[in-house]
């Protein structure tokens, strides 16, 4: 088996173990015979929603929402598509009808609420007094700002009609149980997809705080309305929030442990570094690499053959037109640290199968990328300058494509050592 063929198994298998039909239907709540609610949103959430009608028997309807080409057939429970990670007017429809979907229900209703990984641009409700120009402007600047997703979701959820905890008040006094597949660094469920159905432990004015520390001009009008408090979100007590509960279904951690033992089925030793690593892209490589070249020279943290597994969510600061993702250019980062080393080859990619906005979930990088760059004129260099990492490795034909895997546990890397 090739380094990149042992990867691509280790990777296949940190997506297996995030497939909504494995992990959905052990959490499904007893049917008492009465009706059941489904709504959702996330890269997930159609995948969720068919595992739900797969295993419910009883009466059911509903309505999700997911990123464009993520949809799969579903019978009882509508599945929207919309845009991601930018939003459009199809996911402000689609967070409009939700909110509706769930007002004017009593104590014997019960929700079911399906939340993944980008449900927070899915749900693109504004808040009364913000229009959708300003939410899609705002997210597009903190997109680029290198900001964290702890950060992006504060902002989020105090512009939004429907996350930050609204979606749960609007169904109160219905009981709302959230089955939840994790893609942030901690799996705080009042930050995945804007923890629609969770108290928000953030405020307004913490919201502001992100937005000028990043230099990210709002109207006037929309700062006075963060200042005086009129855009607050429901916080940690709120009695319409009593009859919710969360669980999380899949996560970071879980899919690094099935790639480790996946690896120990090889022979190879897994060293799992941490699920939830933040910072910028390239900065993360050159750290990682530097690990790696240990491992590599003198079996330290760990002998060869091993792999260096880690997840999280990087952040890259746009300065360039460039094409990519925060795989991409952590692998750029990664690649250029190396340079070249003998027995290191590496994958990073995005589990939703979707590195940035491009077509490839990420790539490869072997001990002859800078080789084979250089010999059709390539400078990793100047790549990295315009944050051009898709088209650097593209020319190498070393994309990693899966097309949508319909699951998101955030980000999967894999540094092996040792095997040539």
């Amino acid at each position: 088996m090739t380094p990149r063929e042992i990867l691509r198994r280790l990777f296949d298998a940190a997506i297996a173990a995030a497939d909504p039909a494995l992990c959905v239907p052990a959490n499904l709540p007893k049917d008492d015979g009465g009706r059941l609610i489904v709504i959702g949103a996330g890269k997930a959430s159609a995948a969720m929603a068919r595992a739900v009608e797969q295993q419910w028997s009883g009466r059911l309807d509903g309505l999700v929402v997911t990123r464009y080409g993520h949809g799969v057939p579903c019978e009882r429970i509508e599945i929207v598509e919309a845009a991601h990670p930018v939003p459009d007017a199809a996911g402000e429809s689609a967070a409009l009808r939700m909110l509706a979907k769930v007002q004017n229900l009593n104590e014997n209703d019960r929700v079911l609420a399906l939340i993944s990984g980008g449900g927070s641009a899915l749900l693109a409700a504004p808040a009364a007094g913000v229009s959708l120009a300003e939410k899609r402007a705002i997210t597009a600047a903190l997109l680029k700002s290198g900001a964290s997703i702890s950060e992006i979701n504060c902002v989020r959820k105090h512009l939004s009609a429907i996350k930050g905890g609204r979606l749960a008040a609007a169904a109160w006094p219905a009981s709302v149980l959230t089955l939840a597949i994790s893609d942030v660094p901690g799996d705080d469920p009042a930050v995945i997809a804007s923890g629609p159905t969770v108290a928000d432990p953030t405020t307004a004015v913490d919201a502001l705080k992100v937005l000028d520390f990043y230099g990210i001009a709002i109207p006037l009008s929309l700062r006075a309305r963060l200042e005086s408090g009129a855009l607050e979100t429901p916080k940690p007590g709120d009695p319409r929030l009593v009859h919710t509960e969360f669980r999380l279904i899949a996560s970071p951690r879980q899919m690094l442990e099935a790639a480790a033992n996946a690896a120990w089925q090889l022979g190879i030793t897994p060293l799992i570094l941490g699920d939830a690593i933040e910072g910028e892209a390239r900065e993360v490589g050159k750290a990682l690499a530097g690990m790696a070249l240990s491992c590599g020279r003198h079996e330290f943290p760990a002998k060869k053959p091993c792999v260096l597994l880690s997840g999280g969510e990087t952040t890259v600061t746009l300065k360039g037109e460039g094409r990519g993702g925060r795989n991409t250019e952590f692998l750029l980062g990664l690649a250029l640290a190396l340079d070249g080393a003998t027995g290191i080859h590496a994958l990073a990619a995005d589990t939703d199968g979707i590195d940035g906005s491009e077509d490839n979930a990420g790539a490869f990088v072997g001990p002859d990328t800078l080789q084979k760059a250089r010999e059709i004129g390539l400078d990793i260099r100047a790549h990295l300058a315009k944050n051009d990492a898709w088209g650097y490795f593209s020319a190498l034909d070393d994309l990693l494509v899966t097309g949508p895997t319909r699951t998101n546990v955030n980000d999967f890397r894999a540094i092996l050592v040792g095997i040539e």
